[in-house]
């Protein structure tokens, strides 16, 4: 017999939810695989996906419509761009790169907004998914800033030049190196990106579960009996967690494109 047959034949009318039924479907990593909305071949397009444009369209729109016009002294919607563009240089870009990186502030500008509203649809209701809780998301956004980085230092420094001063630290003395070099190499071409991404989708994949746990808590929880404390008390922890991960939406946002700046600060400093 089934766990659910199970939970349904000891479900009482002590127990019973106030609109009918009862048990709790504890959620699992199925909640991550969504069914594909079109197929094509072996191309499945699902909801994350759809996000995900929907998070791309979402900037280039809003961008779009503040500087289509732009006007001396801004005013609505441009004066509303252009502080994002400000804040994103004066405290992602800047304390990294100088302003000799303002040539990248378009690059960081972007990863950061749609970093943040893949993000920020954790909570928006009718959604509630971070699409960043998809590995393959910070994974091809972290692929992207490796490609930049190590692409940037290979130019200024030459291929041979960029990873012979990778290996070889400034300063170190010769006798370290043979211990030393290999994980310098390791460190800046696999456990960057993998910890850059790695960072990203765990951060959204625990908030993610923590709303799903707490929400289904507090509809499952609702009785006509004690169990109406403990939905309330759920209900209470559900909003204060909410209310947690819009601030973790945006930090992780701003976290990913700091590293993104500082690394290629690294390459660019490197080179001299």
């Amino acid at each position: 017999m089934s766990d659910v047959m199970v939970v349904a034949q000891n479900c009482t009318e002590a127990n019973a939810h106030i609109f009918g039924g009862c048990g709790y479907p504890a959620p699992s990593i199925s909640d991550f695989f969504f069914r594909p909305i079109i197929t094509i071949g072996s191309f499945q397009f699902t909801k994350p996906i759809l996000y995900m444009l929907v998070a791309a369209a979402a900037v280039l729109t809003f961008f779009w419509l503040a500087f289509r016009r732009p006007k001396l002294v801004p005013r609505g919607i441009q004066n509303v761009g252009e502080m994002a563009i400000l804040f994103v240089r004066d405290q992602i870009l800047r304390p990294q790169l100088g302003k000799k990186g303002d040539r990248y502030l378009p690059f960081i500008m972007s990863l950061f907004f749609f970093i943040w509203i893949m993000n920020i649809f954790e909570i928006i209701p009718g959604v509630m998914f971070p699409v960043t809780s998809k590995y393959a998301f910070p994974f091809g956004l972290t692929i992207i800033v490796w490609v930049t980085y190590l692409a940037i230092g290979m130019r200024h420094q030459g291929p041979i030049g960029y990873f012979r001063n990778m290996a070889v630290p400034k300063g170190a003395p010769w006798w370290i190196l043979p211990l030393l070099s290999p994980i310098e190499l390791l460190s800046n071409i696999i456990i960057r990106p993998f910890t850059l991404s790695v960072r990203l989708m765990a951060n959204m994949l625990a908030g993610h579960v923590l709303l799903l746990v707490f929400g289904l808590g507090t509809w499952y929880l609702f009785t006509l009996s004690i169990g109406l404390l403990y939905s309330a008390t759920s209900l209470a922890v559900y909003l204060l967690v909410t209310l947690l991960e819009v601030l973790v939406t945006f930090l992780q946002a701003f976290i990913f494109a700091t590293l993104a700046a500082f690394y290629i600060s690294d390459s660019l400093q490197s080179a001299h």
